[in-house]
């Protein structure tokens, strides 16, 4: 009955924090189009300033992952969500592009909360129920869409300056409310930096930060992305394209334990085949009718379906790549799930300054996921 509690809370409260800490993490883009009117921002400044956070999200995901692998998942997600105060009471008083742009990296923490919930969520539940787990886990993600909900709100009602120390106030109380409700499971505190990076010899690892690169990046990318990328297309208000963009995050994130749950039953490399075709198709719909919105929408919300479920199915994999490096695993392939949301914004607001358009990007994307499909077709299965 103990270990059922440990786990309930651990799972509950894990995924809790993670939408907090997701909010804040994401809570740049849906006032970009705000900052770029206050510092006369070109788009490719914009589109930098809504990537940076991706970046630290991502990198710090490796150490923080594995740092819950030999310590306690409990204490370093803690200290993760107290630490986010620092730059959000910071880009409170920022009055410049420069030091925005330099609390915004550290915001990007944020993101590194999914491999510690992960981690720590991982050792409490046996295998055979991971992929429907984790997938719930993952539900975090939604925090993305939290923040296209309420940050415009909050910018429209109050400030700029105001939406940071908000959530610097609900980061603050979720730290203590995750910190009482959570159970420790101290982790094997002997494992060496070696042990740690043994992942990086498996092909599997890397193979799954290459699907995670796409399927995350996708959901990242698109998330972060959207609201500026309808503003500017569409002349939507910022309210509008914010819910807009929430409506893609919320379907990629809740369809998430499914693909993780289907990935329990079925070969989950026969699914990831079916993933990358149908974004591949998708995405170069997309690149030939961005001007019409309702075929953007029915394609952009059909890559949200199959990026979610592709990200519960690689989730599914990532704890039988290396057994007793969970953590590790999660880092690695979470920071490339990271890093696939820094560039694609980067390289569409690139795009759109030197062509007027984003069909490139598209075109890309694309390309990209044909390539994942021919890499997943000639891998060998991963058995536990």
């Amino acid at each position: 009955m103990e270990q059922v509690k440990g786990s309930t809370s651990a799972l509950v409260f894990s995924t809790l924090a993670m939408i907090v800490s997701f909010t804040i993490w994401s809570m740049i883009s849906p006032m970009a189009q705000e900052i770029k009117m206050l510092y006369s921002l070109s788009a490719t400044q914009v589109s930098v300033l809504v990537a940076v956070p991706t970046i630290l999200g991502s990198i710090m995901r490796i150490p923080l992952g594995i740092l819950s692998d030999k310590f306690s998942g409990k204490y370093v997600y803690t200290l993760t969500m107290l630490f986010l105060i620092l730059p959000l009471l910071g880009a409170s008083f920022a009055d410049s592009y420069g030091w925005m742009l330099f609390f915004a990296f550290f915001i990007g923490m944020g993101g590194t909360t999914f491999a510690i919930a992960i981690t720590y969520v991982s050792g409490w539940y046996p295998p055979e129920k991971q992929g429907l787990v984790l997938g719930i886990a993952g539900v975090g993600n939604i925090g993305t869409a939290v923040a296209g909900f309420i940050i415009p709100a909050i910018v429209a009602s109050y400030s700029i300056d105001w939406a940071f120390r908000i959530l610097a106030i609900a980061i603050a109380i979720m730290a203590v409310i995750f910190f009482l409700g959570t159970k420790d499971r101290q982790q094997e505190g002997n494992k060496t930096l070696k042990s740690a990076l043994e992942p990086l010899k498996h092909q599997q690892t890397w193979m799954l930060s290459l699907f995670y690169f796409l399927t995350f990046g996708v959901f990242v990318a698109l998330g972060l992305y959207l609201p500026t990328l309808l503003q500017d297309l569409y002349n939507l208000s910022p309210v509008d394209a914010g819910q807009r963009a929430a409506i893609f995050v919320v379907l990629a994130t809740f369809i998430r334990p499914l693909g993780g749950m289907v990935a329990d039953k079925l070969d989950p490399k026969k699914i990831l085949t079916i993933i990358f075709l149908i974004v591949a198709i998708c995405a170069g719909f997309i690149a030939f009718t961005s001007e019409n919105i309702i075929l953007f929408t029915i394609f952009c919300l059909i890559i949200a379906v199959f990026s979610g479920m592709g990200n519960g199915v690689v989730f599914k994999i990532v704890p039988m790549v290396s057994k007793g490096n969970t953590g590790s695993v999660t880092g690695i392939v979470g920071a490339a799930g990271g890093l696939g949301g820094f560039f694609p914004p980067i390289v569409l607001g690139m795009f759109r300054d030197m062509t007027g358009g984003y069909y490139l990007g598209f075109i890309l994307l694309a390309l990209f996921s044909l390539g994942c499909l021919v890499v997943n077709m000639r891998r060998k299965k991963v058995v536990h």
